[in-house]
């Protein structure tokens, strides 16, 4: 039925501002979410430290590092700052790290799933001729793709990301990966962003699972 657009090719300048200003509500949207579920989560574990360092907060301003944001922007691969944690705080310390780790992960997870039916919704019943809701069928897309790809990138086992952490949790600290991790994960990121390779990864999943969704509506995304 209908057909979501998500390349610049043939758009108007009215319309690629359209998508950039979706592509920016989407990053702000997935980091901010992902990092405030850390905290929640790791209040609710009985660490108070996110607390206190201000970090249980949907205000972007709380969770943005300005060099990682322009990264993430330009580059497609940034960072936010990290959510500070003391482990020991935790009620239960493995669990807490446990859930901890996974819980950016899975809200980006959900937040995928809800953005892709809402902009499915978008493409069957709003006219995207009119600029205010092709805008609102952007959004939502770039949100669910965003969203997919940073709980997938988190996945990674690279230090400091929240499959490093989870995999850490049980392990000891002189395990050879750990430790192989904390001296080379730099080194993995910069060549993960020179070559841009797992960046075309990210982008076919995503376009595969989110297509998958749409064809579930009959909306073919293209």
């Amino acid at each position: 039925m209908g057909i979501i657009n998500i390349f610049f090719s043939g758009l108007d300048a009215a319309h690629i501002f359209v998508l950039l200003g979706a592509w920016l509500i989407a990053i702000i949207v997935a980091i901010v979410c992902h990092e405030f579920s850390h905290s929640y989560v790791a209040v609710k574990m009985g660490d108070m430290t996110p607390k206190y360092a201000g970090r249980l907060s949907l205000n972007p301003a709380r969770h943005f590092d300005a060099l990682g944001f322009v990264f993430l922007v330009i580059l497609g691969f940034g960072w936010a700052k990290p959510v500070p944690i003391n482990p020991n705080n935790f009620r239960n310390v493995k669990k807490g790290e446990i859930l901890v780790s996974l819980a950016g992960i899975i809200t980006n997870f959900i937040l995928c799933i809800i953005f892709t039916v809402c902009a499915a919704l978008c493409v069957l019943y709003l006219d995207s001729g009119t600029l205010f809701f092709y805008f609102l069928q952007q959004v939502f897309y770039f949100l669910a793709a965003t969203n997919l790809c940073f709980a997938v990138f988190n996945l990674l086992p690279i230090y400091p990301l929240d499959g490093f952490n989870l995999i850490r949790t049980f392990c000891r600290y002189d395990n050879k990966f750990i430790q192989f991790m904390y001296k080379w994960s730099f080194l993995i990121m910069l060549v993960l962003l020179i070559t841009g390779a797992f960046g075309w990864v990210l982008n076919a999943f995503s376009n595969a699972v989110i297509g998958g969704i749409f064809s579930l509506f009959g909306i073919t995304l293209i």
